[in-house]
Protein backbone atom coordinates (compact mmCIF):
# COMPACT_ATOMS: atom_id res chain seq x y z
CA UNK A 1 0.00 0.00 0.00
CA UNK A 2 2.85 2.30 0.56
CA UNK A 3 3.62 1.60 -2.88
CA UNK A 4 0.66 2.93 -4.42
CA UNK A 5 0.83 5.88 -1.87
CA UNK A 6 4.10 7.06 -3.19
CA UNK A 7 3.60 6.44 -7.11
CA UNK A 8 0.32 8.50 -6.99
CA UNK A 9 2.35 11.27 -6.18
CA UNK A 10 4.32 11.76 -9.43
CA UNK A 11 2.90 14.29 -11.49
CA UNK A 12 3.75 12.39 -15.87
CA UNK A 13 1.19 14.62 -17.35
CA UNK A 14 2.62 17.70 -15.41
CA UNK A 15 5.69 16.72 -17.58
CA UNK A 16 4.59 15.87 -20.92
CA UNK A 17 6.31 18.54 -22.94
CA UNK A 18 9.88 17.88 -21.55
CA UNK A 19 9.17 14.28 -22.48
CA UNK A 20 7.83 15.27 -25.86
CA UNK A 21 11.35 17.75 -26.45
CA UNK A 22 13.65 14.48 -25.26
CA UNK A 23 11.95 12.36 -27.48
CA UNK A 24 11.76 14.74 -30.09
CA UNK A 25 15.60 15.26 -29.81
CA UNK A 26 16.31 11.18 -29.35
CA UNK A 27 14.17 11.02 -32.77
CA UNK A 28 16.22 13.72 -34.32
CA UNK A 29 19.61 12.08 -33.44
CA UNK A 30 18.28 8.48 -34.28
CA UNK A 31 17.29 9.51 -37.89
CA UNK A 32 19.91 11.93 -38.95
CA UNK A 33 22.69 9.00 -37.71
CA UNK A 34 20.93 6.35 -40.01
CA UNK A 35 20.87 9.51 -43.09
CA UNK A 36 24.43 10.01 -42.57
CA UNK A 37 26.37 6.09 -41.04
CA UNK A 38 23.49 3.81 -41.81
CA UNK A 39 23.23 1.18 -40.36
CA UNK A 40 26.17 -1.84 -39.95
CA UNK A 41 24.24 -4.59 -41.88
CA UNK A 42 25.07 -8.35 -40.46
CA UNK A 43 25.77 -11.10 -43.07
CA UNK A 44 22.22 -12.02 -42.96
CA UNK A 45 21.02 -8.68 -44.98
CA UNK A 46 24.34 -8.32 -46.88
CA UNK A 47 25.10 -11.76 -47.91
CA UNK A 48 28.33 -13.66 -47.49
CA UNK A 49 30.20 -16.87 -46.08
CA UNK A 50 29.59 -18.11 -42.21
CA UNK A 51 32.50 -20.70 -41.30
CA UNK A 52 32.57 -22.24 -37.97
CA UNK A 53 35.46 -23.56 -36.98
CA UNK A 54 36.46 -25.60 -33.36
CA UNK A 55 39.57 -26.53 -31.47
CA UNK A 56 41.28 -28.57 -29.12
CA UNK A 57 41.72 -25.98 -26.94
CA UNK A 58 40.12 -22.00 -26.03
CA UNK A 59 41.84 -19.24 -28.63
CA UNK A 60 42.21 -15.79 -28.38
CA UNK A 61 40.49 -13.78 -31.54
CA UNK A 62 42.83 -10.75 -31.87
CA UNK A 63 45.56 -13.72 -33.38
CA UNK A 64 42.39 -14.94 -35.75
CA UNK A 65 41.81 -11.54 -36.95
CA UNK A 66 45.02 -10.82 -37.26
CA UNK A 67 45.80 -14.12 -39.66
CA UNK A 68 42.55 -13.30 -41.72
CA UNK A 69 43.27 -9.51 -42.31
CA UNK A 70 46.96 -10.24 -43.42
CA UNK A 71 45.41 -12.89 -45.80
CA UNK A 72 43.77 -10.35 -47.06
CA UNK A 73 40.01 -10.74 -45.04
CA UNK A 74 40.11 -7.52 -43.75
CA UNK A 75 36.34 -7.29 -43.63
CA UNK A 76 35.97 -10.73 -42.07
CA UNK A 77 34.47 -10.44 -38.90
CA UNK A 78 35.30 -13.11 -35.72
CA UNK A 79 33.47 -14.35 -32.48
CA UNK A 80 33.09 -16.92 -30.09
CA UNK A 81 30.31 -19.15 -30.78
CA UNK A 82 29.10 -21.23 -27.50
CA UNK A 83 32.43 -22.49 -26.16
CA UNK A 84 35.98 -20.65 -25.87
CA UNK A 85 37.27 -23.24 -28.52
CA UNK A 86 34.44 -22.52 -30.87
CA UNK A 87 34.71 -19.65 -33.32
CA UNK A 88 32.54 -17.87 -35.60
CA UNK A 89 33.64 -16.22 -38.67
CA UNK A 90 31.53 -14.34 -41.36
CA UNK A 91 33.05 -12.92 -44.81
CA UNK A 92 31.68 -11.18 -47.40
CA UNK A 93 30.91 -12.35 -50.52
CA UNK A 94 33.96 -12.91 -53.19
CA UNK A 95 33.36 -13.49 -56.78
CA UNK A 96 34.93 -16.78 -58.26
CA UNK A 97 34.85 -18.37 -54.81
CA UNK A 98 33.38 -21.04 -53.67
CA UNK A 99 32.18 -21.87 -50.33
CA UNK A 100 34.39 -25.36 -49.85
CA UNK A 101 37.32 -23.64 -51.48
CA UNK A 102 37.14 -20.70 -49.23
CA UNK A 103 36.69 -22.85 -45.83
CA UNK A 104 39.84 -24.75 -46.90
CA UNK A 105 41.65 -21.73 -46.99
CA UNK A 106 40.24 -20.19 -43.58
CA UNK A 107 41.31 -23.70 -42.10
CA UNK A 108 44.84 -24.00 -43.76
CA UNK A 109 45.00 -20.19 -43.07
CA UNK A 110 44.60 -20.89 -39.08
CA UNK A 111 46.41 -24.37 -38.49
CA UNK A 112 49.42 -22.24 -39.76
CA UNK A 113 49.68 -19.23 -38.06
CA UNK A 114 48.00 -20.20 -34.53
CA UNK A 115 49.89 -23.92 -34.52
CA UNK A 116 46.65 -25.50 -34.19
CA UNK A 117 44.21 -28.17 -35.55
CA UNK A 118 40.99 -26.70 -36.59
CA UNK A 119 38.10 -28.73 -37.09
CA UNK A 120 35.91 -27.44 -39.36
CA UNK A 121 32.42 -27.77 -38.46
CA UNK A 122 29.90 -25.47 -40.66
CA UNK A 123 29.49 -23.90 -44.09
CA UNK A 124 27.07 -21.66 -45.16
CA UNK A 125 26.47 -19.38 -47.97
CA UNK A 126 23.74 -16.69 -47.77
CA UNK A 127 23.97 -14.81 -51.43
CA UNK A 128 23.60 -10.85 -51.96
CA UNK A 129 20.57 -10.74 -53.63
CA UNK A 130 18.96 -13.43 -50.51
CA UNK A 131 19.85 -10.74 -48.03
CA UNK A 132 18.41 -7.82 -50.06
CA UNK A 133 14.90 -10.08 -49.49
CA UNK A 134 15.44 -10.89 -46.10
CA UNK A 135 15.56 -6.93 -45.35
CA UNK A 136 13.12 -6.01 -47.41
CA UNK A 137 10.66 -8.84 -45.96
CA UNK A 138 12.15 -7.46 -42.65
CA UNK A 139 10.93 -3.80 -43.00
CA UNK A 140 7.78 -5.00 -44.87
CA UNK A 141 7.33 -7.44 -41.61
CA UNK A 142 7.52 -4.18 -39.47
CA UNK A 143 5.44 -1.77 -41.36
CA UNK A 144 2.32 -4.67 -41.47
CA UNK A 145 2.81 -5.32 -37.53
CA UNK A 146 2.81 -1.73 -37.17
CA UNK A 147 -0.84 -1.29 -39.49
CA UNK A 148 -2.18 -4.45 -37.47
CA UNK A 149 -1.64 -2.83 -34.35
CA UNK A 150 -3.34 0.02 -35.29
CA UNK A 151 -6.31 -1.52 -36.61
CA UNK A 152 -6.37 -3.31 -33.46
CA UNK A 153 -6.20 -0.63 -30.99
CA UNK A 154 -8.56 1.10 -33.04
CA UNK A 155 -11.37 -1.55 -32.51
CA UNK A 156 -10.44 -2.90 -28.92
CA UNK A 157 -10.57 1.50 -27.41
CA UNK A 158 -10.62 4.14 -29.80
CA UNK A 159 -9.23 5.75 -32.99
CA UNK A 160 -7.13 8.51 -30.70
CA UNK A 161 -5.32 5.61 -28.66
CA UNK A 162 -4.36 3.71 -31.57
CA UNK A 163 -2.79 6.95 -32.91
CA UNK A 164 -0.78 7.48 -29.35
CA UNK A 165 -0.14 3.34 -29.35
CA UNK A 166 1.61 3.54 -32.81
CA UNK A 167 3.25 6.97 -32.74
CA UNK A 168 4.54 5.48 -29.20
CA UNK A 169 6.06 2.06 -31.19
CA UNK A 170 7.14 4.22 -33.82
CA UNK A 171 9.68 6.21 -31.38
CA UNK A 172 10.60 2.88 -29.69
CA UNK A 173 11.52 1.41 -32.92
CA UNK A 174 13.22 4.57 -33.94
CA UNK A 175 15.48 4.85 -30.87
CA UNK A 176 16.82 1.33 -30.87
CA UNK A 177 17.47 1.57 -34.36
CA UNK A 178 19.43 4.81 -34.04
CA UNK A 179 21.10 3.33 -31.40
CA UNK A 180 22.44 0.47 -33.44
CA UNK A 181 23.28 2.74 -35.51
CA UNK A 182 25.18 5.10 -33.53
CA UNK A 183 27.32 2.55 -31.71
CA UNK A 184 28.05 0.94 -35.15
CA UNK A 185 26.47 -2.53 -33.74
CA UNK A 186 26.06 -5.29 -36.30
CA UNK A 187 22.33 -5.19 -37.09
CA UNK A 188 21.39 -8.40 -37.80
CA UNK A 189 18.04 -10.78 -38.29
CA UNK A 190 18.35 -11.81 -34.30
CA UNK A 191 18.30 -7.77 -34.04
CA UNK A 192 15.51 -7.34 -36.27
CA UNK A 193 14.04 -10.16 -34.16
CA UNK A 194 14.60 -8.34 -30.80
CA UNK A 195 12.88 -5.50 -32.63
CA UNK A 196 9.55 -7.26 -33.49
CA UNK A 197 9.61 -8.89 -29.64
CA UNK A 198 9.71 -4.54 -28.33
CA UNK A 199 6.49 -3.82 -30.27
CA UNK A 200 5.05 -6.66 -28.54
CA UNK A 201 6.37 -6.01 -25.55
CA UNK A 202 5.92 -1.70 -25.22
CA UNK A 203 2.61 -2.29 -26.75
CA UNK A 204 1.53 -4.93 -24.05
CA UNK A 205 2.53 -1.93 -21.44
CA UNK A 206 0.54 0.62 -23.17
CA UNK A 207 -2.85 -1.63 -23.36
CA UNK A 208 -2.74 -2.16 -19.78
CA UNK A 209 -2.36 1.79 -18.99
CA UNK A 210 -5.40 2.49 -21.62
CA UNK A 211 -7.42 0.04 -20.19
CA UNK A 212 -6.72 1.91 -16.67
CA UNK A 213 -7.77 5.05 -18.45
CA UNK A 214 -10.48 4.25 -19.80
CA UNK A 215 -11.77 2.57 -17.03
CA UNK A 216 -11.00 5.84 -14.87
CA UNK A 217 -12.76 8.08 -16.72
CA UNK A 218 -16.13 5.89 -16.61
CA UNK A 219 -15.21 5.45 -13.09
CA UNK A 220 -14.00 8.64 -11.48
CA UNK A 221 -16.96 11.46 -11.95
CA UNK A 222 -14.72 14.27 -11.21
CA UNK A 223 -11.03 15.57 -12.37
CA UNK A 224 -10.10 16.80 -15.74
CA UNK A 225 -8.51 14.80 -18.12
CA UNK A 226 -4.94 15.70 -17.31
CA UNK A 227 -5.92 14.62 -13.39
CA UNK A 228 -7.52 11.02 -14.67
CA UNK A 229 -5.10 10.52 -17.16
CA UNK A 230 -2.01 11.46 -14.80
CA UNK A 231 -4.05 9.18 -11.97
CA UNK A 232 -4.28 5.86 -14.28
CA UNK A 233 -0.43 5.92 -14.77
CA UNK A 234 0.09 6.41 -11.48
CA UNK A 235 -2.34 3.03 -10.68
CA UNK A 236 -0.42 0.65 -13.26
CA UNK A 237 2.87 2.58 -12.41
CA UNK A 238 3.97 -0.70 -9.81
CA UNK A 239 3.27 -3.05 -12.53
CA UNK A 240 5.17 -1.47 -15.28
CA UNK A 241 8.43 -0.77 -13.18
CA UNK A 242 8.39 -4.37 -11.50
CA UNK A 243 7.03 -6.19 -15.19
CA UNK A 244 10.15 -4.19 -16.69
CA UNK A 245 13.33 -4.29 -14.38
CA UNK A 246 12.12 -8.37 -14.24
CA UNK A 247 12.55 -8.39 -17.81
CA UNK A 248 15.51 -6.31 -17.52
CA UNK A 249 17.10 -8.89 -15.19
CA UNK A 250 16.75 -11.56 -18.02
CA UNK A 251 17.95 -10.16 -20.81
CA UNK A 252 21.41 -8.26 -18.85
CA UNK A 253 22.18 -12.00 -17.93
CA UNK A 254 21.66 -12.56 -21.81
CA UNK A 255 23.86 -9.59 -22.93
CA UNK A 256 26.80 -10.16 -20.74
CA UNK A 257 26.51 -13.60 -19.97
CA UNK A 258 25.37 -15.18 -23.93
CA UNK A 259 28.14 -14.11 -25.78
CA UNK A 260 28.67 -12.81 -29.11
CA UNK A 261 26.44 -14.68 -31.04
CA UNK A 262 23.58 -13.13 -29.23
CA UNK A 263 24.66 -9.64 -28.39
CA UNK A 264 22.25 -7.88 -30.98
CA UNK A 265 19.76 -9.90 -30.00
CA UNK A 266 20.26 -9.39 -26.11
CA UNK A 267 21.14 -5.26 -26.63
CA UNK A 268 18.15 -4.47 -28.83
CA UNK A 269 16.19 -5.79 -26.11
CA UNK A 270 17.81 -3.95 -23.39
CA UNK A 271 17.22 -0.75 -25.50
CA UNK A 272 13.78 -1.27 -26.19
CA UNK A 273 12.55 -2.42 -22.78
CA UNK A 274 13.68 1.06 -21.40
CA UNK A 275 12.44 3.07 -24.33
CA UNK A 276 9.30 0.82 -24.53
CA UNK A 277 9.07 1.58 -20.68
CA UNK A 278 9.65 5.18 -20.84
CA UNK A 279 7.10 5.69 -24.34
CA UNK A 280 4.11 4.18 -22.33
CA UNK A 281 4.23 6.60 -19.77
CA UNK A 282 5.39 9.82 -20.95
CA UNK A 283 4.39 9.33 -24.62
CA UNK A 284 1.20 7.16 -25.68
CA UNK A 285 -0.80 8.24 -22.68
CA UNK A 286 0.06 11.85 -22.95
CA UNK A 287 -0.21 11.81 -26.65
CA UNK A 288 -3.97 11.07 -25.93
CA UNK A 289 -4.56 14.65 -23.99
CA UNK A 290 -3.05 16.26 -27.59
CA UNK A 291 -5.52 14.38 -29.68
CA UNK A 292 -8.07 16.43 -27.51
CA UNK A 293 -9.44 13.47 -26.07
CA UNK A 294 -12.61 13.85 -23.67
CA UNK A 295 -14.79 12.25 -21.18
CA UNK A 296 -17.40 12.35 -23.52
CA UNK A 297 -15.26 9.92 -25.94
CA UNK A 298 -14.83 7.14 -23.23
CA UNK A 299 -18.43 7.37 -22.36
CA UNK A 300 -20.28 4.50 -23.17
CA UNK A 301 -22.98 4.58 -26.08
CA UNK A 302 -26.33 4.85 -24.73
CA UNK A 303 -29.26 3.02 -27.07
CA UNK A 304 -32.05 4.59 -27.80
CA UNK A 305 -35.12 3.09 -26.62
CA UNK A 306 -32.91 0.55 -24.43
CA UNK A 307 -35.18 0.55 -21.34
CA UNK A 308 -38.38 0.17 -23.78
CA UNK A 309 -36.77 -2.92 -26.09
CA UNK A 310 -35.79 -4.53 -22.01
CA UNK A 311 -39.67 -4.65 -21.33
CA UNK A 312 -41.30 -7.89 -21.26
Amino acid sequence: MDLFKFTAEFQFVAHRRRAFILSGMLILISIVSIAVQGLKLGIDFTGGYLIEVGFDQAVQLDPIRSALGDAGYRDAQVQHFGQPNDVLIRIAPREGTSSAQLSDDVVALLGKSLELKPDLRRVEFVGPQVGHELRDKGGLALLLALMMILVYVAFRFEKRFALGAVAALIHDVTIVVGVFSLVRAEFDLPALGAILAVIGYSLNDTIVVFDRIRENFRRQRRGTVQEVTNDAINQTLSRTVMTSLTTLIVVLALLFLGGEAIFAFAFALTIGIVVGTYSSIFVASTLLLATGLSRQDMMPVQKENAGVDSRP
